[in-house]
């Protein structure tokens, strides 16, 4: 990732600003102290000052350059909007990943949105509807998008697609912030948060040596399905201190983000932790879930039901929706690591879902 130089009229003000060699000693110490003002001021940025311009950010498919800051952002990532809204940054156009809210905004964002009302885009991306909106940026990481679609989108206006090191839905959420920060100009903000929320994980870390290397796992309510450590649910649960299942190696690696296990031996999901994401449509099925009852982590009241929010707040793990994930997972976590059915997980319980004979 690279950015225009701050430094390139480093010289011509140190040249405007050097103190006659005649000046008297409290003369010297007034231009000295306007000559540190001025270097501070004008050549260190400030929190929520514009970074410089032209921008320009590597990655799979190239080099984007971003020549001044935009002002017409369409964003084609399911969850990127949540990104640009932490940056005070209202996207002319999104995707809309799931969810009522008719922009596709969760709770955590409406404040950020405003009264903004962006056009809201579903299902495939569609090329020609986004050019006529006539974009200044296309931010593109957790799209999907092709190495055909970004040499359309790119003829459009710069286009911002995941990092080479990044499956298509696996940019951690620092990476993604940072990226956007640069392309808007709004860097420095773009630090000051990512230094705020990691310190909050560091944190639950220090506070919670019981979740260093304990197993954990996220999976989809009723299925065998779960997430890895590629993917940003894998990521949360890693940045507890929690040890989460890699994905296998192979062809196509980056993109495995989760792992299907057969659903007539569920050992591999008996884990220390073991937290069941829903729509709010599933509880029935993860009721009638074959074989569940002989794990452990249903035995011992290991299992955690996400509700609605809760899995969306997860599923998105944005700087805005982060908050709201660890102020209601993280009691729950507490509760459900001890192994001890006697602790009640109160969702799980709330849901109907704890083991028979449990509290």
């Amino acid at each position: 990732m690279k950015q225009g130089d701050p430094r390139q009229n480093t010289g011509a003000a140190r040249s405007a600003l050097r103190p006659s060699l005649s000046l008297s000693r409290q003369n010297w110490r007034q231009a000295a102290a306007a000559l540190l003002a001025v270097f501070l001021l004008g050549l260190c940025p400030l929190p929520g000052s514009a970074d410089p311009f032209p921008a320009v950010i590597d990655h799979r498919y190239g080099t984007t350059t971003v020549l001044a800051k935009p002002t017409r952002i369409v964003s084609l990532s399911f969850i990127g909007h949540d990104f640009l809204l932490a940056l005070g940054e209202r996207p002319y156009a999104l995707r809309k990943w799931y969810g009522s809210d008719p922009y596709g905004v969760w709770p955590w964002g409406h404040d950020a949105l405003g009264e903004a009302q962006p056009v809201v885009m579903r299902g495939e991306i569609d090329i020609e509807r986004i050019a006529a909106m006539e974009p200044d940026l296309i931010a593109a990481q957790w799209s999907g998008i092709t190495a055909q679609q970004y040499a359309l989108l790119s003829q459009i206006a710069p286009t911002l697609p995941p990092r080479a090191e990044d499956g298509d839905y696996g940019t951690p959420w620092q990476q993604m912030l940072l990226r956007l920060g640069t392309a808007t100009g709004k860097r420095t903000t773009a630090e000051a948060i990512v230094t705020r929320i990691e310190g909050r994980f560091a944190d639950l870390r220090a506070a919670h040596p019981e979740w260093q290397g304990a197993s954990a796992m996220m999976a989809w309510a009723g299925h065998t399905r779960a997430y890895t450590r590629a993917d940003i649910r894998g990521q949360f649960l890693t940045a507890l201190g929690f040890s989460v299942q890699d994905a296998p190696d192979g062809q196509n690696a980056l993109n495995q983000f989760y792992i299907e296990f057969p659903a007539e031996d569920p050992s591999a999901m008996d884990v220390d932790a073991l937290i069941w994401l829903d729509t709010g449509r599933n509880v029935e099925k993860l009721a009638r879930m074959p074989l569940r009852h002989t794990t452990r982590a249903y035995r011992e009241g290991r299992e955690i039901y996400a509700d609605k929010l809760l899995s969306a707040a997860l599923s998105h793990s944005s700087p805005l929706s982060l908050d709201y994930a660890l102020d209601q997972l993280v009691p729950l976590l507490e509760a459900a690591v001890d192994g001890d059915p006697a602790t009640v997980v109160s969702s799980t319980a709330n849901a109907g879902l704890l083991a028979k004979g449990g509290s």
